[in-house]
């Protein structure tokens, strides 16, 4: 008789593979709030806490999502329509996301407040403050800083239930407002 053949160990390169993707499409189709840790490690078919192993926290995993999703390439900045209709359909469908929470109060994770600030700078801040330094605008990192956080703190708000209009509003219709009031004119 031989001995049963031991289970295949997955690699840790693919078991990295198989938790960013589980957390892409649970982010995706669940939000970011309503998916837990084990629920990404279940889909994986790997232990969640191999999260932790991996990227740190779920935060973290979080801003990994993203830059995998998004590649390193520089984003458009907000003021372009389709950048803004993404960024505006993304936190509509994922929820209060670290990417923006991270704008208007810190986590509570040290290594997930630098990354999620990080990626903020990277995807949100950077690509407005080198738009605004090419058109000769005075102050272009705070004019940056001032139009990031308007649009976290709108995209947020329409998950506090303390603006009606605001809740109710297609994700289409609130861009077209802040289009036509912070738009590229």
């Amino acid at each position: 008789m031989t001995a049963p053949e031991p289970a295949p160990r997955r690699s840790a390169a693919r078991s990295r593979e198989a938790l960013l993707h589980a957390a892409t499409e649970l982010f995706s189709e669940r939000g970011y709030d309503r998916t837990t840790i084990r629920e990404i490690g279940e889909r994986a078919g790997v232990d969640p806490a191999l999260i932790a192993r991996y990227f740190g926290s779920k935060p973290q995993l979080y801003v990994a999502v993203l830059r995998a999703e998004h590649g390193d390439t520089a984003p458009d900045d907000l003021l372009t329509e389709p950048r803004l209709r993404d960024v505006a359909a993304r936190a509509q469908l994922r929820g209060p996301v670290p990417l923006l929470r991270v704008a208007v109060q810190p986590l509570s994770d040290p290594a997930a407040q630098d990354a999620t600030r990080e990626a903020l700078a990277d995807r949100l801040v950077e690509p407005l403050r080198a738009r605004f330094a090419r058109e000769g605008r005075d102050r272009p990192g705070l004019r940056a800083d001032v139009l990031v956080a308007a649009v976290a703190g709108v995209l947020l708000a329409r998950h506090s239930g303390a603006f009606d209009d605001l809740a109710d509003a297609e994700v289409d219709e609130v861009v077209d407002v802040f289009l036509e009031m912070f738009g590229s004119g």
